[in-house]
């Protein structure tokens, strides 16, 4: 069980049954090939003292949108009374009718949008949660996972706690709610220096909107101004949306507070180096971003260009995996001087509601999502270049789109060092046993996936593409756990064997 901005790990996508061939490959081309993803963790956004808060929300959490699809939620507060509107689905289904805005008044609000990796999805996981405390209403959204939330639970409810959800964030709020501190800011401090593992935090209450980062800053949450109200956001791309001026990252295991005196700092955990999460460069955050200080679109093109010096191809033209192997590809043409050419064409007019057909339609391999560009594959040896590979179900039907268009040769380049350990820090993953490259040699990847050849990014080629000369191991300036084993928290739950708990004797239709 992975704890984290919300559910239960699933085996990242197994995208519809399948047909196995002779070496355990899919044998059918699925409609998808993002069934073999990452899931996306969650991301945050707040705003103080604006009168159109909770639009300005709506419209912030729509450039967070790829860092949850599940479930989106705001809370406002109008001075006298909080308003909620939580739902199932995305943003633009949920907040785009003004009927639902003006529902949500009041010059400060928190939204958060959802992607499950503790709780089911059911709508009294969709956060931001809310509580009736004895100082006045509490509004929090999380992003990130807590590896002692299932831990921590247990030990509430022995106490006598009620939870109402089955997602770890709940836990946050039962703890401000125990501390007996007597400001509220010190309440919150009191409940976070619980916590292990990775969480970013927006919270409104009466009178603050607060933001938090865990001590090694895993995840990511920036500080901005729109007109002179501050906003606390997981990425810069939901500051450029909404016209706002990026002020500064918050810090590692820093805490803080805006109300009308202003923005204030709080330090509560011993000095320590910051270890950000290396997958929101490779994978998590927009491209259009700026995460720690670094363009996360130049650091994509920059692991491209690492990875044609450290594993060249002979080949006739680069072909991109969209969407999320472009920039990469773009650095490996670059540097090789291959041609860059789109292979693949993804629809972007196919939602999830669309038509499901039958299965002897999708055995015979009908690509409604991504279809091969034939003439620029055709007759060619071509690179395909991607972000990452996880179980390899999504390679294979890859390449075989590849082979069937008349590619004459199929490279596959992976922009970053192979999987071999699942996160337990809000990054839907596998267990280990399900990691391709956890359970096979490089050449027996190969194989699988059906490739004439296969490469990884380094690991040390990682931290070059991020401006360091290689990766330090006694002091690891990212966290990189999925590629190294290099946990850099405690895992109290899986150390404690609690992994495996029911977290709610309710089941719900949704």
């Amino acid at each position: 069980m992975d704890l984290g901005c919300d559910g239960p790990i699933s085996a990242a996508g197994e995208d519809g049954a399948s047909i196995a061939d002779g070496h355990g490959r899919p044998g059918n081309l699925d409609l998808d090939l993002n069934g073999d993803r990452l899931r996306e963790e969650c991301g945050v956004f707040g705003i103080y003292n604006h009168p159109e808060a909770a639009a300005i929300t709506a419209i912030g959490l729509h450039a967070l949108q790829h860092r949850g699809q599940e479930a989106a939620g705001i809370v406002s507060y109008d001075g006298r009374r909080f308003h909620s509107e939580r739902r199932l689905g995305l943003v633009g289904d949920a907040f785009s009718d003004a009927a639902v805005i003006a529902r949500l008044p009041g010059d400060s609000a928190v939204g958060h949008v959802r992607y499950s990796t503790t709780g089911e999805t059911l709508l009294r996981n969709v956060q931001p949660l809310f509580a009736e405390l004895d100082a006045g209403g509490f509004a929090v959204g999380h992003n990130g996972n807590l590896t002692n939330g299932l831990t921590l639970r247990r030990q509430l409810v022995r106490e006598g706690a009620i939870t109402q959800s089955t997602t770890d964030t709940e836990v946050i709020l039962h703890l401000v709610a125990r501390s007996r501190k007597p400001r509220f800011v010190d309440r919150f401090i009191d409940a976070i220096r619980t916590l292990e593992g990775a969480y970013s935090l927006v919270a409104l209450t009466n009178k603050k909107l607060i933001g938090a980062r865990d001590p090694l800053g895993i995840r990511p949450l920036v500080l901005g101004s729109l007109e002179g109200s501050p906003i606390l956001a997981s990425e810069t791309c939901a500051l450029d949306i909404i016209g706002a001026r990026y002020v500064r990252d918050i810090e590692n295991g820093e805490v803080i507070v805006i109300d009308e005196e202003g923005v204030q700092s709080f330090k509560p955990f011993p000095e320590m180096a910051p270890r950000p999460c290396i997958f929101e460069y490779i994978y998590f955050a927009r491209p259009d971003s700026v995460v720690g200080g670094r363009s996360v679109y130049q650091v994509r093109k920059n692991m491209g260009r690492v990875l044609a010096t450290e594993s060249p191809a002979n080949a006739d033209v680069i072909v991109p995996v969209p969407d999320s192997g472009v920039p990469a590809a773009i650095g490996f043409s670059q540097t090789s001087g291959i041609p860059y050419e789109l292979g693949i064409i993804r629809n972007h007019y196919v939602g999830r509601t669309f038509i499901q057909p039958t299965q002897s339609i999708r055995d015979q391999g009908v690509r409604m999502k991504h279809s091969a560009n034939r003439s620029v594959v055709e007759g060619k040896s071509i690179v395909l270049v991607d972000d990452s590979l996880v179980r390899g179900t999504t390679s294979v039907k890859i390449v075989q789109m590849m082979r069937d268009a008349g590619a004459k040769e199929v490279h596959f380049r992976i922009a970053s060092p192979p999987i071999t350990h699942p996160d337990y820090y809000g990054i839907d993953t596998p267990d280990r046993d399900k990691l391709l490259a956890a359970t096979h040699d490089l050449e027996g990847m190969r194989r699988y996936i059906g490739a004439d050849s296969l490469a990884f990014l380094s690991v040390d080629g990682v931290y070059r593409a991020m401006g360091f000369e290689g990766r330090d191991p006694v002091r690891p300036q990212f966290t990189d756990h999925c590629f190294t084993g290099d946990y850099p928290t405690p895992l109290t739950d899986r150390a404690g064997a609690v992994g495996q708990q029911q977290l709610s004797l309710l089941a719900e239709a949704s």
